[in-house]
């Protein structure tokens, strides 16, 4: 039940790989929804496709680059053929197409990898046995780059496809929620905001009534979870561990797996990244063991370096247009340029951010007249149409182009390329203490909050997600977030 589910939407994280459409009365609105068997064939016909497509590049590569005679092309189509089976034999030992063990694209990028290597490893063992002395090791290396990069492309696109499908639900898996406190009812709440995971919530099974919520209501008591579930049409459970005694989910556990449905338990642990989570066993009791995030050492230089080349890339790359952001404010309010302000960095210490002006001089002394209109939740300042934005302001902040000085600050050492919103110090003074936590790391010119839609998000997710990114801190999740930003400054979806 990750955040991110694989391209392999085969109802397999939760289903038992059989058609889910519907026939009963209650659902003849809804749209005709494609089997697990139609979804997995499709993709094991993209998958060839794209196979062979990489294999005839390789061979154009090998054409254009370093021609060879003819019978060596014969031999190497020979040992395309042979090795056709081994690359299916990867795709399987790999589990290409079940979606638990592809939940995240670095998953799956690993498992095309790992299934790419079999392939291309088969091609290179029958070369040898077969004395093909001739083999071209430019062949075989665009094979083995063309066929994974093809792949991961064709997945991409793939894993975009079945999330579409799934917001209009033709793509998904019925599931039925076991418990009825207030944590069962947040996990009702959380799979209807991401409606692209694929899964809809039936309704409940507990022993009271207290979860019923509009059309989800509790269907009935545990002991008749199995009936429940098979009037439903229903793939998998979720089991709330603090509405359930331990005896009986461990009943329900082997009850629900013999019978072949799925079983997904949910803990109160939330906001911890699923790779830092390593299962383990004690005297028969499952554990679950959270890796610490380690920011110094070598890490520290990494961030360190990685922030450094980026903002200097940055600077040099968008000058020009940072050259005629200041003319447009200079000729058209007056005013600096640059607005200064005192922001709270790492540890809570004061440091000075810098940005193009995009309000009016005055506009912290009109702030205060404007209070009531605050659109936003919590200590946040937010209004979609602020009057003391300037015309060329609104164009900036559109663009986001009145962010770029901030990576000055990156060169300095006061900011970060990603990090948590850097905070006003009277946004401080409200915070808890849980809050106070994002203070562990240097603010960033970017961060999960910015691309993740900040004009649309309240306090609480704005806390989450700086706290997301705090305890699960990686070097991979701050490039990640930095592709994102690219998306969001073209689309403009990040404008405050």
């Amino acid at each position: 039940m990750s955040g991110e589910k694989s391209t392999v939407h085969s109802h397999e994280t939760l289903g038992r790989g059989r058609p889910t459409i519907s026939t009963s009365p209650n659902t003849q609105n809804e749209p005709e929804r494609l089997s697990s068997s139609v979804v997995r064939r499709r993709l094991m016909m993209a998958d060839a496709a794209t196979l062979l497509a990489a294999i005839a590049f390789a061979f154009v590569v090998q054409a254009i680059l370093r021609p060879v005679p003819r019978f060596i092309v014969e031999e190497h189509l020979l040992l395309v053929l042979a090795s056709l089976p081994a690359f299916a034999l990867g795709a399987a030992m790999k589990k290409l197409y079940r979606a638990r063990a592809n939940a995240r694209p670095l998953q799956e990028a690993a498992n095309l990898l790992g299934a790419t290597a079999v392939g291309v490893g088969w091609i290179l063992l029958v070369a040898f046995a077969g004395q093909y002395d001739e083999l071209s090791r430019l062949w075989v290396g665009a094979v083995a780059i063309s066929v994974f990069g093809g792949l991961l492309i064709e997945r991409r696109i793939a894993r975009s496809l079945f999330e579409r499908l799934r917001r209009v639900g033709r793509l998904q898996r019925r599931i039925v929620i076991v418990g009825t406190d207030a944590h069962a009812i947040g996990l009702l709440h959380a799979y209807d905001r991401n409606p692209s995971l694929g899964y809809k919530v039936m309704g409940f099974v507990g022993d009271n009534d207290d979860a019923s919520r509009g059309a989800v209501e509790v269907l009935g008591p545990i002991d008749e979870l199995s009936t429940i579930l098979e009037a439903q049409q229903a793939v998998g459970v979720v089991v709330s561990l603090n509405s359930v005694r331990a005896d009986r989910v461990n009943q329900l556990t082997r009850q629900l797996t013999d019978e072949g449905y799925h079983v997904a338990l949910s803990s109160s642990l939330r906001d911890i990244d699923v790779t830092r989570l390593k299962p383990q066993s004690l005297d028969g009791r499952a554990m679950i063991y959270v890796e610490p995030v380690v920011r110094g050492g070598w890490r520290f230089f990494a961030k360190r370096t990685f922030d450094i080349s980026l903002a200097l890339c940055l600077l040099l790359a968008t000058l020009p247009i940072q050259i005629l952001a200041g003319i447009s404010i200079a000729l058209t309010s007056r005013g600096p340029v640059l607005f200064r302000q005192a922001r709270v960095g790492k540890n809570g210490e004061l440091f000075e951010l810098v940005k193009f002006r995009t309000m009016m001089v005055d506009a912290e002394q009109l702030k205060a007249d404007l209070i009531d209109q605050n659109e936003a939740d919590g200590p946040l300042f937010k209004m979609k149409d602020d009057p003391r934005v300037t015309k060329v302001g609104k164009v900036l902040r559109k663009l986001s182009i009145d962010e770029l000085p901030q990576l000055f600050c990156v060169l300095v050492g006061t900011m970060s390329m990603v990090g948590p919103r850097p905070a006003l110090p009277s946004e401080v003074e409200a915070w808890d203490k849980d809050v106070r936590d994002r203070l562990r790391v240097l603010p960033g010119v970017t961060g999960l909050w910015q691309v993740s839609g900040r004009s649309d998000s309240s306090f609480e997710t704005y806390k989450r997600m700086d706290l997301y990114y705090v305890d699960n801190w990686s070097l991979y999740h701050d490039v990640k977030i930095c592709i994102k930003t690219v998306g969001v400054v073209l689309t403009g979806s990040g404008a405050s």
